[in-house]
């Protein structure tokens, strides 16, 4: 039997909200596909993670805030390495956003 074939880009989904949708998960990583539709992060929400978070925009437009002030625009293609603990939040995205995020426990 052949393994299921799944597709990144079929964003098909009734949903008006983010999803998040785990691909794979191991003892030291998550690997998360993202679909947004315009949402940004609520006012004053940063995230604070305890562990890095690796980030690519498959498709679509975004900008990230982080703690201080700086924004970071981003276009299809664009990927960065949040280091853990740096505050950050999802100032916008564009209807058609679509993400990976690797989030995953440092070499100790």
């Amino acid at each position: 039997m052949i393994p299921t074939l799944h597709n990144l880009f079929n964003t098909s989904s009734t949903s008006e909200n983010e999803e998040f949708f785990t691909l794979l998960e191991g003892y030291r990583f998550r690997l998360e596909h993202i679909i947004s539709h315009g949402e940004a992060s609520p006012p004053d929400f940063w995230y604070d993670q305890e562990e890095p978070e690796w980030v690519a925009l498959l498709a679509g437009e975004a900008e990230l805030q982080f703690d201080g002030g700086e924004t970071l625009p981003m276009a299809s293609g664009d990927y960065l390495l949040i280091p853990a603990g740096m505050k950050h939040r999802v100032e916008s995205t564009s209807a058609d956003a679509v993400w990976l995020a690797l989030h995953f426990k440092e070499n100790e």
